[in-house]
This record gives C-alpha cells, structure tokens and sequence, in this order.
C-alpha cells in the first residue's frame, strides 16, 4: 500500500467517495489518511475553533482499516474515511457535551444511531465538533468551547447550530460530517462555508442519541460534505428505522443512490419570495443562475409563487410553537444550575413568555395550512430551488441586518430555511455563487416528501455545471 499522497492539500480537499475509493485500491492508506487529518486539525483549527474534541481510538481504528484492506477483507462504502460529529450526537466514550458547562465532563456509554451507521459503512470517527450551547443558534459559539470562526474571514461565523461541522469541512479538516437542524442548522453553515449539506424528509434519519429532541417534529440529523454524491452516500447508509425513533418508520426506507429522469423534463419552480422574508440582490441573482443553469440543461423552469407561504410566516408560526415545546427541555437542563453556566441563548429561551394556548393552536392550523400549501405546488412540479440564507456569512455577534432596504432581526436569515422544518420536507444546500465579498452563496433545492433521489440528482446536474465548487478557502 502507498503511504504517500505527494501533495497534503489534494487529499484535504478530496470528497470522501474519493477516498473511499483510493483505500480500496491500495492508493493512501488509511493510517495516513487519519494522521493527515488530525495534523490539518493541529495545524489551523487553534484560528478557527472547529473541534471541541479528538476521538483517540481514530489511529487505532485506522490501523485496523488499513490491516483489513490489506487481507482484502469485504469492505464497506466508507471504509477507512474519517468522519466528524456535532456534539450534542451522541459518541461511545468520546466526549458530548452539547455546548454547556452544565454537561462538561459528560462520556455516552453509546453511539448515536446515525454514527453507529456511518461506523457501520466503515468511517472513522475522528473528532466531535463545536456547535451553540444546545445547538440553539445561527452562531456557533458557547461558554464551554468558545466562538467558532468561518475559514473564509475568520472575522465571521460558520453558522449554527451546526457551525463547527460546516467549518471543520470547509477548511478540509474533515471529509464529512453529522449535523443537526431544528430551523436552519446544517443548510445555513453550508451555505456559509461553502459546502454541501441534506436535511432529508422528517423521520428518514432517526434522532436516537441526539439532544435536544424537542420540539421532536422539527429535528433532524443531516450529513454535510464536500459533494453531492457524498451526500447521497452518506444517506443511503444513514436512513432508515432503527425501533427506538418513532418518526422512523418503514415507510421511509431509502434504497440508496441518485435518481436519473431520461423520459421527460423535469419540472422545477424558482422563488426568492415572498413568503421568505427581504433577500440580498447577489443571493437572489444566484438563484435565478442556477434556475437558469437547470433551465439550460434541458429542465422545465419558470419563476413560481407558493401563496400558503403568503398567507402564514412560517417563521412565525415556526416561533410559536417551538417556543411552547422546547423550553421544557430547557428547564430541565438548567434547573439548579448556576447563571455563570448558562449561556445567553438559553437564558433569552427561558426568559421567552410562553406561547398561549390560542396562539398555538391558530400556529399548529398555520402549519397545516403551509403543508397543504406544499402540496398543492408538487402536484405541478418536481422540485423547488430557493436561496438558503439572505444574505452570505455575516460578521460575529451580529443581530440586526438591512437587506433589500429592510432591517430586520438575525432570526429572518431563517426564513427560506425553516419550511422545511415545519412541513418535513427535504432540502439541499449546495454552493453556486460568490459574493462580491468572495464568500459563498449557496442555493436550496427543496423537494417534495420522501423526494431526495430526486433533489440529489438536480443538485448533480448543478454541481457539473457549477464554477464554484472546487474552489477552497485560502488556508
């Protein structure tokens, strides 16, 4: 086996499909792969504050790799590929401690179902990394581990609530990772950073071993990489029901791979609003390239209107039911403990009045509305682009934008995402623009429910055509 790539920066860069295939071809070894890594870690995340924790069984788990491949053992998709975790996922004997002082120290006896998975596919775990004190931010940063920064302008965030995961990625510290999204989590850090992420259908991908859980209708956990037929991998070995989640269930069984449509053109609607909230004049003539890009391709593409989204804010009515359901939790965590230890997301969630039962049921008749909504539209299309976030990654700490002329708080850059999470729908997030800032603008493919072979193939023809996805930060 070769025990040398000749150039660091082409294996950091490379996807993990790609180096799944160089270790099943005796190429790199898997040993080096995984020094490779945690010496990229050791080298640059000190600037950029991505990892929170090394698993110290990767060297040895790599060198078991290494001594399969070269019995010529049965290997799995991802074998000898490491992989990273947010932590509030759930490692065996690997620290998770979700953000906060109050669970400093804390060790699962057991994996997660979606890492078990991903070890199962042969991955290494290689590190857990940094995310907002229980994962309820757009900002990475919490008393426990500190502020995340983006490796594009260190200056600013990677996102939340999966920050750490979208930045360790992006700076090729990682090829692939787990993250979690209650409204925006893994399709805003990747839009930030520049990559790839999926946040599949509700209840493809179970939640066991991830907190918080509530409101549990709206989480979900996603991979996040460096390409789309990653993501598809990363999938099929992810989805499916594991009998402890009981949003998994048999129905949503994924087969694996990314649907092709020889026999008719796609249909596929474009939008930026309304219904979204005030959109940057760069991230909305992104969207429009790649509806145009799709359109080029021989698709079916026109500009649409969802009027459900009109009629109901889905980030208000998002808001007002979150709010009633999640505090619980919240209080919970926190009881007894000191102010010191809780950071300032918690403390503006406990400090939220709760929601009234009228308000929340005109909210959950909102929901169902905005479904409906939906549902009307895929009666007539196949797919729908949008952008992920309004504007492209902002500075630290900032709670107010102007964008188009509004100003508004930092919970709009939401806006586009957060449907997904109130109807379960899937959706990718994927680079196709630049901001004149040099920053990457991603875009959103939103499919209908249990869709994601059809999204994972129009996010392919994007990336074919897409002159932004190979470019790296400056690092």
């Amino acid at each position: 086996m070769k025990t040398s790539t000749g150039n660091n920066a082409t294996l950091f860069y490379q996807d993990a499909s790609s180096m799944a295939e160089m270790i099943r071809k005796k190429e790199i070894s898997p040993v080096e792969v995984v020094k490779g890594h945690l010496d990229r870690i050791a080298a640059i995340d000190p600037d950029i504050n991505a990892i929170v924790a090394i698993a110290d069984t990767a060297i040895d788990e790599a060198k078991k790799a290494e001594a399969a491949v070269l019995r010529g053992d049965e290997l799995g998709p991802l074998h000898g590929v490491p992989f990273t975790v947010k932590d509030s996922i759930d490692t065996a004997n690997i620290l998770t401690q979700r953000g906060s002082p109050i669970f400093e120290g804390r060790i699962p006896s057991e994996d997660a179902t979606s890492v078990s998975r991903m070890k199962k596919a042969g991955g290494i775990l290689l590190a857990k990394t940094n995310l907002p004190e229980f994962s309820y931010w757009i900002e990475s940063d919490n008393l426990l581990s500190g502020r995340s920064n983006n490796p594009w302008d260190l200056t600013r965030t990677p996102g939340g609530s999966s920050g750490g995961e979208s930045a360790a990625i992006a700076a090729g510290m990682s090829p692939l990772g787990l993250g979690t999204d209650l409204a925006i989590s893994v399709r805003g850090p990747a839009a930030q950073t520049g990559i790839v992420s999926l946040k599949a259908t509700h209840g493809r991908i179970p939640m066991t071993g991830i907190w918080p859980r509530a409101p549990r209708r709206f989480w979900h956990v996603g991979p996040m990489a460096r390409s789309i037929r990653d993501l598809s991998l990363a999938f099929s070995q992810l989805a499916g029901p594991d009998g402890f989640d009981a949003y998994s269930s048999n129905a949503v069984n994924f087969n694996g791979g990314i649907a092709q449509y020889p026999y008719r053109p796609l249909r596929i609607g474009w939008m930026v609003g309304p219904g979204f909230g005030p959109v940057d004049a760069e991230v909305a003539a992104t969207v429009k390239a790649a509806a145009e890009a799709l359109q080029n391709l021989g698709l079916f593409v026109e500009a649409v209107g969802i009027p459900a989204l009109e009629r109901d804010f889905a980030l208000d009515v998002f808001n007002r039911i979150h709010v009633m359901e999640m505090k619980p939790a919240f209080r919970e965590a926190t009881a007894g403990q000191s102010d010191d230890e809780i950071y300032k997301m918690a403390k503006t969630m406990l400090s939220l009045p709760d929601t009234n039962m009228a308000d929340y049921i005109d909210a959950e008749q909102a929901a169902e509305r905005i479904r409906d909504g939906y549902a009307a539209y895929f009666q007539h299309y196949d797919a729908l682009i949008t952008h992920v976030l309004p504007i492209s990654a902002h500075k630290h700490g900032e709670s107010e934008f102007v964008i188009d002329g509004q100003t508004v708080d930092a919970t709009y850059l939401q806006g586009a995402t957060v449907p997904l999470n109130v109807t379960g729908l899937p959706g990718i997030s994927m680079r196709f623009g630049t901001s004149k800032e040099g920053l990457p603008i991603n875009v959103q493919i939103v499919g209908n429910w249990l869709a994601e072979p059809t999204i994972l193939y129009i996010a392919s023809l994007l990336e074919s055509v897409s002159t932004v996805r190979d470019l790296h930060p400056n690092l």
